[in-house]
């Protein structure tokens, strides 16, 4: 890929070159492989002021260790042919030629000064992404790469950056002048990489006038970054708000519908997320080629293995303790505790990488300072497709049909022919899955360890109490307000305080409305 970049950086400067045919000479190249570190470091820099198609190859080969010396005389030697740098023609290379030494300094600069021959490629992209990276790191050995880039650039896009980017460079110019127009100019750079230039230069700057510039310009960016900070903050307490969603939708069936308090729904997640990890490690062994699809496979494994193991739970404890809560507590916290040191056993105490596959890589730059990745968005994306599903099959299915009629009158429902043990075991199973399911949604935006359900179980919990027990709306619009509430006070008064408040605001809200946003209606409010 280096080597594909240098032709195309090649090929430009051979297009824009305005000066001989050969720019680069052997007295550069000496200077470029010979001698103390600081003297090839300025050699590349007067290199850099008229680069041509040879300085590229010659940095690339550099780059490479493609180059070698015997006494003044320097070679470009790859695939066993060495050729002269300046005019490529083929020479013998002498017995004992010795390889050019680069310090980690200078192939920070050689990598450097390729990234800025970049400016000059006949990808708009490349010279993009050159001209962004210019301006984040203004180096003023790079002015004249800029001025000439400048000079060719048709692109209205690429020269807006180039522009911004020789602002860049000439904010710390000894002319005031250009440091005014400089200050001026950077206004239109809304990023916090250029409000850092900016103030630094403002700490330094003694010109009244420049100094009114720069603040003046900073106001502008804080302005637009403020916007950036507010939105962002609200979409991360909205992707926590469809993380607790999906932890909160299992327990709104075992908790909310069954009034079973499970302490081990949290390690039910784990699972999921454990499920998730052994189907990576399965196609990363054995479908390498198909990597990118074992999340397909994981969704369903993840909530199959955590009904599975919530089916045999409510067989074999739960459904001898039914009617008494705190027996079902301690016995759901014991299970909690055994399936954790399960997991250690298995795993190790160590918590697991999952990788995101490449379609959950990246994200949306809608602004300078707000990026929405896409694993948040495609978890939002599935805690709302989670939500329908679950809700259709409550509402519309005979099996939906019959948990609302045990859990809302098991006698009546029994006398008609309904077979109540079964159906609990359905439910249980239900709730368990879908735990599993948020176990698989956590893996993709952190680790997996065994400690995974301790940090969503409280949450998850309060989110089902707080919108009203048995209510799957109030369990949506819970955890929208706890993820929005949490996330815009942590920007106010820290994590801490933040967490304290949203407790205390529980606690108020609890003892004023008992039965939550969403009261139960009918008879079955009053059983």
């Amino acid at each position: 890929m280096r080597r594909f970049s240098f032709f195309s950086y090649g090929l430009a400067l051979v297009v824009l070159a305005q000066s001989s045919a050969w720019a680069l000479t052997a007295e550069q190249t000496r200077a470029l492989t010979l001698g103390d570190t600081e003297a090839r470091i300025t050699a590349l820099q007067q290199a850099l002021a008229a680069p041509d198609a040879q300085t590229a190859a010659f940095l690339q080969a550099m780059a490479d260790d493609a180059v070698k010396v015997s006494g003044t005389q320097v070679f470009m030697v790859r695939d066993g042919k060495a050729t002269h740098p300046v005019n490529g023609e083929t020479m013998p290379l002498p017995d004992g030629a010795d390889d050019v030494i680069n310090n980690n300094r200078m192939r920070g600069e050689i990598d450097a000064a390729l990234s800025a021959l970049q400016l000059l490629s006949p990808d708009a992209a490349l010279r993009l992404q050159a001209a962004k990276t210019a301006l984040k790191e203004p180096d003023p050995t790079k002015l004249g790469m800029v001025d000439k880039a400048l000079a060719h650039e048709s692109n209205e896009g690429v020269k807006k950056q180039l522009l911004l980017a020789r602002a860049a460079i000439l904010l710390n110019s000894d002319k005031t002048e250009e440091r005014f127009a400089s200050a001026k100019t950077l206004a239109d750079s809304q990023t916090p990489e250029t409000q850092r230039l900016l103030n630094q230069r403002l700490s330094q700057e003694e010109d009244k006038q420049v100094r009114a510039q720069l603040q003046t310009s900073l106001l502008t960016i804080q302005a637009a970054l403020s916007w950036g900070e507010k939105l962002g903050a609200l979409f991360t307490g909205v992707s926590l708000a469809s993380i607790l969603l999906l932890v909160a939708l299992g327990l709104a069936i075992t908790y909310g519908l069954m009034g079973v308090i499970n302490m081990a729904h949290g390690e039910l997640m784990m699972i999921g997320a454990y499920a998730t990890y052994v189907v990576q490690g399965l196609f990363r062994q054995y479908l390498p080629g198909m990597f990118d699809a074992y999340l397909l496979v994981a969704i369903p494994v993840s909530f199959l293995t955590a009904a599975l193991v919530g089916a045999v739970l409510e067989r074999l404890v739960l459904r001898h303790l039914y009617g008494r809560p705190l027996e079902t507590l301690l016995a759901t916290w014991g299970i909690s505790l055994v399936l954790m040191q399960g997991v250690r056993s298995i795993f190790g105490a160590q918590n697991v990488g999952v990788e995101n596959p490449s379609w959950m890589s990246g994200g949306v730059q809608l602004l300078a300072n707000l990026s929405l990745p896409y694993n948040r968005l495609i978890i939002l994306g599935f805690a709302l497709f989670v939500l329908v599903a679950m809700t259709l099959l409550i509402s519309q299915t005979r099996l939906g049909l019959f948990v609302r009629g045990v859990t809302q009158n098991r006698a009546m429902a029994s006398a008609l022919g309904v077979n109540t043990a079964r159906i609990d075991t359905y439910a249980f199973s239900l709730g368990c899955g879908i735990a599993g399911l948020a176990g698989c949604a956590l893996s993709q935006i952190g680790n997996v360890g065994p400690d995974l359900g301790q940090s969503y179980i409280v949450d998850a919990f309060m989110v089902v109490v707080l919108g009203g027990v048995g209510q799957l709306a109030g369990t949506v619009y819970a955890a929208l307000g706890l993820g929005l509430m949490n996330k815009l006070l942590e920007g106010i008064a820290g994590a801490v305080l933040a967490k304290i408040a949203v407790l205390v605001f529980i606690i108020v809200f609890i003892q004023k409305r008992p039965q939550g946003i969403f009261a139960m209606k009918g008879r079955s409010a009053e059983a």
